[in-house]
């Protein structure tokens, strides 16, 4: 008899979204710890919306052998965050959270390319770099 209130306790996958109306689609998450490899920038999309694009290039390794990955992100930031987004000078260090996904594109030439695509959440500023003094 205790097993079968226990069946009933567990869920089952249909159950758990059955209160949702989209599609249980996976999105994976990243985190990363870097520094903005320039000042962000303000693009206009086709329908007229405003997104905010930047890189943040991320090193690991020693010293003697250190490896950087640059990750490309797109912010839909609006108001005051935007404005925030955009005064941010290359170099800050910064912690990133966002959404990653993949995909394929045709480049100029024909050959289809593959691009790792990030569209921020959360952005923290974590050291902006020091001004020179002249």
């Amino acid at each position: 008899m205790s097993s079968m209130l226990f069946r009933r306790a567990v869920p089952t996958a249909s159950a758990a979204r059955a209160f949702s109306t989209s599609s249980p689609r996976s999105i994976a998450r990243i985190s990363i710890i870097g520094n903005l490899a320039d000042t962000p920038e303000l693009i206009a999309t086709n329908s007229g919306r405003e997104i905010v694009k930047y890189a943040v290039a991320s090193n690991s390794g020693p010293k003697d052998n250190r490896q950087t990955s640059w990750f490309r992100v797109t912010s839909f930031a609006e108001g005051p965050r935007k404005d925030f987004l955009l005064t941010l000078p290359k170099g800050s260090t910064v912690f990133v959270e966002g959404d990653a996904s993949t995909g394929t594109y045709q480049d100029k030439d024909g050959q289809t390319r593959s691009s790792f695509n990030i569209v921020q959440r959360s952005i923290e500023v974590l050291k902006r770099p020091q001004q020179h003094s002249e």
